[in-house]
């Protein structure tokens, strides 16, 4: 995250220049009239369900989104193997498959390491790994750390940029750090992906009296106050990221002092942003039950600065009988962010500036929180709801703005909030009564109904010449038994380990691994960094577990869990096709892999019930949760599939495609595609 700050000031003067390029189109003549006349819109609602959207289309809940229908259509969309989101954004990013981009999973491994998970989309590295300098207690960095895109293959948006056609693009997942343009036509801010101020997805911090000692969760940590004897006031000591500026670079830390009201609801806050010029004081009161607006927290890393800024959501949760404080991830400033998060970089400050501060980090719905109970169903319906309203005021921000080219805008809440809420089912919730399953399946439909109004605003402020998409990147199903991969495969004799990989496997007698969500990979020889199978062993090997997970049967009820398994080599091709899972496991509906399984550890039993908050899922069978697709434009093809849209958006911009897609357009017949256009 670090920037020195000459390189900051370059960055702004490069990004001011680079934002101009791309509302003016910096290559006017390289493009027809035609294409830079051209408006091409995209809502991609993530996690958007098939079904559900049908069933509220019959019922007539979705007016804007029948109206498409009624002037194109309406499809189910293919999804990825497997039906991941980062993996199925990089499919439609790249209008191509993991063999071409090289994301087949939320978690990948290093061979090299011997199973090291790592998160597939990016990763910071070091490009010099000098020695500080030392002063006294403090010291001087003097190597560099940037983030790096995982993601391979050429982005469609590229080939519309070398033209001259101006993008732009909000929240996109899968693109962060985000893909520089080459000739200052794309607008670009990063969503999924992008890191809160630690550089986790998304790390909260919960403090309440009735804790006496800390707890660190994967997203969260549970903390205690500090409590003055003296004063009774209590202090919630909120952690900032490493300091690179100590030795060890020990966590920045701001003091948040907490006064509870002695008889009423109600708390104030105080505390200091600090900085070499002086310190302000900020003081908040909040009623119990009620969220402050975004925050800035301001970490001083040296007596003479530097600081770190950061924001974050306070939620009062409690006064009494305990006293407890939420402490939302700690979000970048999008006016003085501390790492690129857009291209060019100054697009994320002109948004903060025309809409305020609004959340940065890709996962804004505060989701790990409500699945360790840290927040209630209604506490976090209340937040994700909030994040809702920031997206719909971006998006009318977008649409102000907008005037040709290609505008894309994600929505989260489609998917986020369905992982809590989704339940199509008469069989019993995970942690909910059937009134109670109804209920919240009520709130989602109700997200699905405002996302129908957005589509509504497009249509007002764009008129009828637009071509108008509306898609999802798979669908949803409800998640009741968790499968111990792992455990299955020590319980077969494929792998040997006590407790995990990553603790006490026993490599020398280990074939075969299960790792992410959906991923199983076999321990070869010459390939992973401890392997023991012999190449020529392989096929004999992916064939035998192939044939045994699809005879496995749930012991309750003698259902089958697991519809497909996805030969890598045979679904799979590219210059990246070799660095993916050895086989791809999709579920059945109602099944996914355990929480354990995604890290490589082992449960007390191949399959548990899911007692979890996080209900309902889709990294299952690609085919049992497509997306969806609508269009103001009649689609030629009856199979439309995530791959096809960025053919189909280089087309409408006089474009064929490159011979890396392997999408098709959906919009003009196979006679009629290219045939004025070159491919590049």
């Amino acid at each position: 995250m670090r920037r020195a700050a000459w390189a900051a000031l370059l960055l702004v003067v490069a990004g001011g220049a680079l934002f101009l390029a791309c509302r003016k189109n910096s290559k006017p003549g390289a493009a027809t009239a035609a294409a830079r006349g051209r408006q091409v819109v995209i809502l991609g609602c993530d996690g958007l369900d098939y079904t559900l959207v049908s069933r509220m289309l019959g019922e007539g809940r979705l007016p804007n989104m029948a109206r498409l229908r009624a002037e194109g259509g309406y499809w189910p969309l293919t999804t990825s193997i497997p039906p991941q989101s980062p993996v199925a954004w990089s499919n439609f990013i790249t209008g191509a498959g993991p063999g071409v981009h090289g994301i087949f999973d939320f978690i990948h491994r290093d061979p090299a390491q011997q199973a090291t998970p790592y998160f597939s989309t990016n990763r910071i590295v070091n490009d010099d790994e000098k020695e500080p300098w030392e002063v006294g207690s403090y010291r001087i960095p003097r190597g560099s750390e940037r983030n790096e895109l995982l993601r391979r293959g050429t982005p469609f948006w590229e080939y519309l940029d070398q033209i001259g056609v101006p993008v732009q693009m909000y929240r996109l997942p899968a693109n962060y750090p985000p893909s520089p343009s080459s000739c200052g036509c794309v607008c670009c801010l990063a969503g999924m992906g992008v890191p809160d101020a630690f550089g986790s997805q998304g790390t909260y911090q919960h403090f309440s009296t009735r804790r006496h000692v800390e707890k660190r969760l994967g997203g969260g940590m549970k903390l205690a106050f500090e409590r003055d004897p003296n004063t009774g006031v209590h202090t919630a000591r909120v952690r900032g990221p490493g300091n690179e500026y100590r030795a060890q670079t020990p966590e920045m830390t701001i003091d948040v002092a907490v006064y509870p009201d002695p008889e009423r609801p109600v708390a104030k806050l105080v505390y200091t942003n600090a900085s070499a010029t002086g310190d302000e004081c900020v003081e908040l009161v909040l009623n119990e039950g009620e969220w402050s607006g975004w925050q800035e927290l301001h970490f001083l890393k040296t007596p003479v600065g530097p600081t770190f800024r950061a924001m974050a959501q306070f939620y009062l949760q409690s006064v009494r009988p305990e006293l407890a404080l939420y402490v939302s991830p700690l979000n970048f400033v999008p006016t003085a962010p501390e790492t690129v998060i857009s291209e060019p970089p100054s697009f994320v400050s002109d948004i903060g500036r025309g809409i305020g501060p609004f959340a940065t980090v890709g996962f804004a719905e505060a989701f790990k929180a409500r699945d360790q109970n840290v927040l209630s169903d209604e506490e976090f319906r209340t937040q994700a709801a909030a994040v809702l309203d920031e997206h719909l005021r971006m998006l009318d921000y977008a649409l102000g703005r907008y005037e040709t080219g290609l505008l894309f805008f994600y929505f989260s809440s489609s998917d986020l909030q369905a992982h809590m809420f989704y339940w199509d089912s008469d069989e019993p919730h995970p942690i909910r009564t059937p009134e109670q399953a109804r209920q919240y399946q009520g709130v989602l439909e109700d997200v699905y109904t405002r996302l129908d109004t957005a589509v509504g605003h497009c249509r007002e402020k764009l008129g009828t010449a637009a071509t108008i998409l509306v898609l999802s990147d798979h669908g949803f199903a409800n998640f009741r038994r968790g499968v111990g991969l792992n455990t299955w495969l020590g319980q077969e004799g494929y792998l040997a380990a006590g407790t995990g990989l990553l603790v006490d496997a026993d490599w020398s007698r280990t074939r075969a691994y299960g790792l992410g969500l959906n991923g199983l990979y076999v321990n070869l020889r010459g390939r992973e960094k401890l392997g023991i199978v012999d190449p020529g062993q392989r096929e004999a090997l992916l064939a035998e577990i192939s044939a045994k997970l699809l005879a496995l049967r749930d012991p309750q009820n003698d259902q089958p869990m697991i519809r497909h398994v996805y030969r890598t080599d045979e679904c799979y091709s590219g210059p990246e096709a070799a660095k993916a899972p050895d086989l791809i496991v999709g579920y059945e509906r109602g099944y996914r892999a355990s929480w354990n399984t995604c890290l490589g550890d082992f449960d007390p039993a191949v399959v548990i019930d899911n007692n979890s908050a996080w209900s309902a899922d889709h990294c299952i069978a690609h085919d049992l949760v497509p997306g969806v697709l609508f269009c103001n434009q009649p689609i030629v093809l009856d199979d439309p599939a995530l791959i096809d849209l960025a053919p189909t958006v280089l087309a409408e911009f006089g474009l064929a495609a490159p011979e890396s897609m392997t999408g098709r357009d959906l919009l003009r017949p196979a006679e009629q595609r290219g045939a004025a256009t070159t491919r590049r």
